[in-house]
């Protein structure tokens, strides 16, 4: 016993360590993102399940002989670990304040949501807010099968004249659905009032870049001419996304006006007023040699189903960094600095570009020790992040201050 609790013990403090510096290698970075990820964004919860296996294998004897002691001692430093990775959790909305104060000049108004509400931290994956309302599964195109569906959230008291979010989730493109990800944000912005859109797109190996981009224009067309049966304005629309998502979420307030990236509605308006792309992928080209040549292999036998070499114009459509111009929509671009699946230096060059170029204001908010996906759940860092996401999004679409703190105070 006492040497199956120092084996488990060194097994707390791995996934304690890699959440503290996850492995760069890049065969490596996919379980190094997962264990990363559960660590960082769950540290609590991971306390606990060491606390309650401590105690069970102390009461079977694990402390009988050396080895034991020695994984008393490890569980022990790596409790010390997650507290502190509670509290860089907890210290996220600061971060975000001070992006938002140093680039837009704003401070979120007093009485924003904490996270401080246990019973909600404590239930992670329970998304639903009191009043609010899904509508599910609607065509955004004729003839739509499964991937070309959408939901809409609302409050089920059906306001009018709200702003609209529109949500793209990720997964690599080439897995994902609209029910998994963005709900945090998304529901709590409807019980604020939003009328939020979440969609499903074609996914590779089916279809190659651009038509997951298209969906997702088709899905924002659909907006623009019926969200207003819903609720919602649509001269009030921001995109945002996680991931792929945010990776097409980028493109879709870049190239709003394209034709060719609007085949069969090339005259409807597809502009938004506002991005917020989380831990995007901004570069296809991998100009900045961020990336070996995974990466790249993937992209051109599953995404693109070209390579570089053979359609650089392709990549360089496929790149946000590439489609940056001048009447960009403001942006606000949030990524980890561990993030094990897209590094942090592709936003840091994204957030370069759009500052140097677009006329619009662009929000950088580099969360310390926060891996890739840190908002699909109720996550520490998701409670403090995502009140003040909308903090900038009634800012630049002119909306003013959030209207009522003791009502979001509710919904956090």
């Amino acid at each position: 016993m006492p040497v199956a609790f120092l084996v488990v013990s060194l097994i707390g403090m791995a996934f304690t360590l890699n959440a503290f510096r996850p492995l760069r290698l890049e065969v490596l970075s996919l379980p190094s993102f997962f264990a990363g990820w559960l660590t960082s964004e769950l540290p609590l919860h991971h306390l606990v399940w060491e606390a309650i296996a401590t105690i069970v294998f102390v009461a079977l004897g694990a402390l009988n002989g050396w080895p034991g002691w020695v994984g008393l001692a490890v569980t022990l430093l790596s409790w010390v670990g997650l507290v502190v990775l509670a509290r860089r959790a907890f210290a996220s909305g600061a971060v975000v304040d001070a992006a938002l104060q140093h680039d837009l000049g704003i401070t979120p108004p007093e009485g924003l949501p904490t996270p401080r509400q246990w019973k909600r931290l404590a239930l992670p994956f329970r998304f639903r807010e009191p009043g609010v309302e899904k509508v599910a599964d609607l065509p955004y195109v004729d003839g739509a099968g499964p991937r070309q569906r959408l939901d809409i959230y609302r409050r089920s008291d059906h306001p009018t004249g709200a702003p609209v979010l529109f949500y793209i989730h990720g997964g690599g493109w080439i897995i994902g659905k609209k029910e998994e990800q963005g709900l945090p944000m998304m529901n709590h912005l409807a019980a604020q009032g939003w009328v939020c859109v979440t969609a499903n797109y074609r996914l590779s190996p089916k279809v190659a870049f651009p038509e997951h981009l298209l969906d997702c224009k088709r899905a924002l067309a659909w907006i623009h001419e019926h969200i207003a049966e819903y609720g919602g304005d649509p001269s009030r629309i921001a995109v945002s996304g996680g991931s792929a998502g945010g990776h097409l979420a980028s493109l879709v307030a870049l190239t709003a006006g394209r034709p060719e990236l609007q085949p069969g509605f090339e005259d409807v308006d597809l502009s938004v007023r506002a991005a917020v792309p989380f831990y995007g992928v901004y570069d296809f080209t991998n100009r900045d040699k961020l990336y070996r040549k995974g990466r790249t292999r993937m992209f051109a036998k599953m995404i693109m189903k070209t390579t570089p070499e053979a359609d650089p114009d392709l990549y360089r459509l496929a790149s946000p960094m590439d489609q940056v111009r001048e009447d960009a929509p403001p942006f606000l671009v949030i990524h980890g600095s561990n993030d094990s699946l897209v590094n942090v230096g592709e936003a840091r060059r994204f957030v370069e570009l759009l500052r140097a170029r677009s006329a619009a204001p662009v929000v950088y908010a580099e969360l310390p020790g926060t891996q890739h996906a840190f908002e699909v759940f109720r996550s520490i860092r998701a409670a403090e992040v995502v009140p003040r996401i909308e903090v900038f999004l009634r800012a630049v679409l002119g909306l003013g201050d959030v209207a009522d703190p003791a009502r979001e105070g509710e919904s956090a």
